[in-house]
């Protein structure tokens, strides 16, 4: 399945100069969606994972179905202000600014064996601040996984000590 029919570009957005992959189409696709889910829930069972991380919001769309799919807990890494309780907070540098995020204290216990997933690996800010949230707990990254890897925007050595999964490369 070509699951690049299924991602439109969107140019200057959310600002100028960014093409923005929009996913929205895919998700609108019950087949492609299937397909996704079903590789991602492979890769996540093959890292013998028993937590799958995500940033909001499109991270949420594809982990919550393969946490689902998996048996496996979901833990959410949000922006400033959305998780209730007490919170670690790691600021990050992204392809159009900076941002903050953060991670419920305790939702990663010693020794748990993580699965981060999110859609698209752009400049990796947003994956280096996840990894560090996960290790401030100490947890342990088994696999990180992309549904698409925009190859141009990060050094390629980028995530070369952990098992990586990308289902598309632009």
């Amino acid at each position: 399945m070509n699951l690049k029919d299924f991602i439109y570009d969107v140019k200057d957005f959310p600002n100028k100069g960014v093409n923005f992959k929009d996913i929205t189409p895919l998700l609108n696709n019950v087949e492609a969606f299937q397909y996704v889910i079903e590789q991602i829930s492979i890769f996540v069972k093959e890292s013998k994972a028993n937590v799958v991380v995500a940033p909001e919001a499109r991270g949420f769309l594809l982990a919550s179905a393969v946490a689902f799919n998996t048996k496996t807990r979901f833990v959410l890494v949000r922006k400033p202000g959305k998780l209730p309780r007490k919170v670690l907070d790691i600021e990050y540098t992204l392809e159009y600014g900076t941002n903050h995020q953060q991670m419920h204290v305790g939702d990663i216990q010693p020794g748990d064996k993580v699965v981060i997933i999110d859609d698209i690996l752009a400049t990796g800010g947003t994956i280096e601040a996840i990894i560090d949230l996960v290790n401030q707990q100490q947890g342990q990254v088994s696999g990180i996984s992309f549904l698409a890897d925009l190859t141009d925007l990060h050094d390629k050595s980028l995530l070369s000590k952990y098992r990586v999964q990308k289902l598309i490369e632009y």
